[in-house]
């Protein structure tokens, strides 16, 4: 590796941060069923859901901010600036999170966790039509085939159990969580762009900051009403805006330096560490094969995307 190459298109660097954003979008699995428990948040009061998704992108946003603001970045935006960041945040956290919660509560965990794995797919095939430096390969191809089928080993329980093999398909239901992984696609591939002209750190700030306060305004229009915030709940809280703030921060940094295919590829990661950090905080059982099998695929699928030339 020549000393002269950017820190963060190093492949080790790429690796090690896109893995812990990963990680971290894990750990929202079991903190949000945990949120939910402790505020009395019902699985179909899609109102609250959406309520206490926008205080957590609040949060995440504000934190940003007040980051990039110690560290003496710029916070002030051109009005052309200003209108990319709103259309950003309304699409990558505002209406990806509406199309998704809207989808899970009309069809199964099982279908959800695999047919939201699909936004690799957008994201390779999209970035294809946008980027001459990011065409398509059958080595990138294979690559998300494999991690895919990592993200069907995961489930395999649900499968046999005919979680996901009932043939079933509602707009509402599968169809809003294939739309909440094109829309997270497509932002993502716009937030890149506007990358290229301002800072990630900053550009995230707003954008999460943006789309958590239009969630909010939801959320109260259609009447969601969350319990008091006592300190467990807080505290969750404060944890789901800190994991939220690193990670999309880190992601953006990575796809402003890097192809959309090498950082994307990283996504069937996240519901491998959600289904294994679920077993491990919310009693299932964690030592079973499925879970090894599915970290193998998925391991096999990003270094043969990643290790292309």
């Amino acid at each position: 590796m020549s000393p002269s190459t950017p820190f963060f298109t190093r492949p080790r660097v790429v690796f090690l941060l896109a893995s812990l954003c990963c990680l971290l979008w894990g750990s929202a699995y079991p903190a949000i069923k945990q949120g939910y428990a402790l505020l009395a948040i019902g699985r179909n009061d899609l109102a609250a859901q959406l309520l206490f998704a926008g205080y957590r992108f609040v949060g995440a946003g504000a934190l940003l901010l007040v980051f990039a603001r110690l560290a003496g970045k710029p916070l002030t935006l051109h009005r052309a600036q200003a209108g990319q960041l709103a259309l950003l945040g309304v699409l990558q956290t505002t209406l990806q999170y509406i199309f998704f919660y809207i989808g899970l509560a009309n069809t199964t965990g099982v279908k959800a966790s695999i047919l939201n794995a699909s936004g690799v797919f957008f994201s390779v095939l999209l970035a294809h039509c946008v980027y001459h430096n990011d065409t398509l390969t059958l080595r990138k191809l294979m690559g998300c085939a494999l991690g895919f089928v990592g993200v069907l080993a995961v489930n395999i329980g649900g499968l046999l159990g005919g979680g996901a093999t009932d043939g079933e398909f509602t707009l509402l239901g599968e169809g809003f969580i294939v739309l909440a992984a094109l829309v997270l696609s497509a932002a993502s591939l716009y937030g890149k762009r506007i990358s290229q002209s301002m800072d990630s750190v900053v550009m995230t700030g707003y954008q999460l900051g943006i789309g958590g306060v239009v969630l909010v305004l939801i959320g109260w229009a259609a009447g969601g009403h969350i319990g008091t915030f006592t300190l467990a709940p807080s505290l969750l809280l404060v944890y789901m805006a800190l994991l939220s703030a690193v990670a999309f921060a880190l992601w953006g940094v990575l796809l402003k330096f890097n192809r959309v295919s090498t950082v994307a590829v990283y996504s069937f990661l996240v519901p491998v560490f959600g289904a294994c950090l679920s077993a491990l905080f919310l009693g299932e059982s964690l030592l079973e094969w499925k879970y090894l099998v599915a970290l193998v695929l998925v391991s096999l699928g990003i270094w043969w995307v990643t290790q292309e030339k």
